[in-house]
């Protein structure tokens, strides 16, 4: 058995909310910028999907845009339905614990569009065809995903079933 998570609304908000503001700058600043034969570029997430799109990497660009926006994207509706709805029905209950193991379950994947910054820079590098450097974007976007991971940590789903108890 575990204990209660203290504070689990309270902190999963706050986690969430502050996941939520720095997931503008995230997507704002550049990710990487990189240098080859003479052309420099600072490339955005959504720069960066595009560039791989029009390239004929749709596979690429498709992963990055699953990692990179449909999952955080994801994690915050979830987290914010299961913080913010109140319904106390059996059914909802449910859900809702299922939802909490979804949103556990696919934070890491986040994790994926930082692994493809540092693989593309280190390609880069290792086969001295320019520079490759990562900007700031991927450090906002690296704090997006831990955040929300923490959101998801701290929040105890056991207090929603409680409410159930308590109102039934």
């Amino acid at each position: 058995m575990y204990g209660r998570k203290r504070n689990s609304y309270a902190r999963s908000a706050a986690y969430l909310i502050a996941a939520l503001v720095l997931y503008i700058p995230a997507n704002v600043y550049p990710v990487m910028y990189t240098k080859m034969l003479g052309d420099e570029a600072d490339s955005t997430i959504i720069g960066g999907i595009m560039e791989f799109w029009e390239s004929g990497s749709w596979d690429i660009a498709l992963l990055i845009f699953l990692a990179s926006v449909a999952v955080p994207c994801t994690k915050f509706i979830t987290m914010g339905y299961l913080l913010w709805n109140r319904n106390v029905s059996e059914h909802v209950m449910v859900s809702k614990t299922r939802l909490l193991k979804f949103v556990e379950g696919i934070g890491y994947w986040s994790m994926l569009d930082v692994l493809v910054v540092a693989i593309v820079a280190a390609l880069i590098q290792f086969q001295a065809l320019g520079e490759a450097e990562p900007r700031l974007g991927i450090v906002f976007f690296g704090s997006v995903v831990v955040l929300t991971m923490l959101s998801a940590l701290s929040f105890d789903g056991r207090l929603t079933w409680d409410r159930k108890v308590d109102h039934g």
